[in-house]
């Protein structure tokens, strides 16, 4: 089954970006939902157009990309018969897509990043858009679901939505990167976000490298 990942307008389409490549390289399968508010987020942030028609393409460039803006840092085969069997894509105005139903079957649900709108829509049980949907029917079918907000500050009304979907059951996940394992590039900060984003999940990953009770450990040679 697969895990949905929602991207929404947030800043942050690196963390989308370092998540799906840990999911792909795992062997997982990926529902991709992509927002309207998060294409213009995307093109100001790598410079590239998601399009519909041509999603493989621009979701290949867009993996491939590093969090540095580098183009073609990461190795990413999306072709059919290999990892691009495993993505399948959805129209976040396709409000009868497989995700919109909770007879479809997946493992929970990944919103990366989520921005203060997104945050009160789910909170509040909206479906303006695909991404809205799956995450409530990701709630009421009392599947995984994991928030990963990017904002700051943090007013009280966001909060509130946060406690909210935390008491519906929901990990929210701060996009706040630390600095204990070692982080020598920008990419080491974003790997550590998605990879606590993939903790909550519970899906394997070598994103980052773990506290093991020793101080001075990040600062050493991985």
């Amino acid at each position: 089954m697969p895990w949905i990942v929602g991207v929404s307008g947030a800043s942050g389409t690196p963390y989308a970006a370092a998540v799906l490549r840990a999911l792909l390289a795992g062997g997982e399968s990926v529902d991709l939902v992509v927002s309207r508010a998060s294409r213009l987020t995307l093109l100001d942030e790598t410079g590239i157009s998601f399009r519909d028609a041509h999603w493989r393409e621009d979701l290949r460039e867009w993996l491939a990309r590093g969090a540095d803006g580098k183009p073609d840092t990461f190795d990413v085969d999306l072709e059919p018969g290999g990892d691009g069997d495993r993505v399948r894509y959805w129209n976040a105005g396709d409000l009868a897509a497989g995700p919109s139903s909770g007879s479809y079957q997946v493992q929970g649900m990944l919103i990366v990043p989520a921005s203060t709108a997104c945050v009160a829509g789910v909170a509040l049980g909206l479906s303006k858009d695909l991404l809205q949907r799956a995450a409530s029917v990701t709630l009421k079918e009392r599947r995984t679901l994991v928030v990963a907000v990017r904002e700051t500050p943090l007013n009280g009304q966001t909060l509130r939505h946060l406690v909210a979907l935390d008491d519906a059951g929901a990990s929210v996940v701060p996009a706040s990167p630390a600095f204990y394992a070692g982080a020598t590039h920008i990419q080491d900060l974003v790997d550590f976000v998605a990879g606590r984003v993939l903790d909550a999940a519970g899906v394997a990953h070598g994103l980052y490298r773990r506290w093991e009770g020793e101080l001075g450990g990040g600062s050493r040679p991985a």
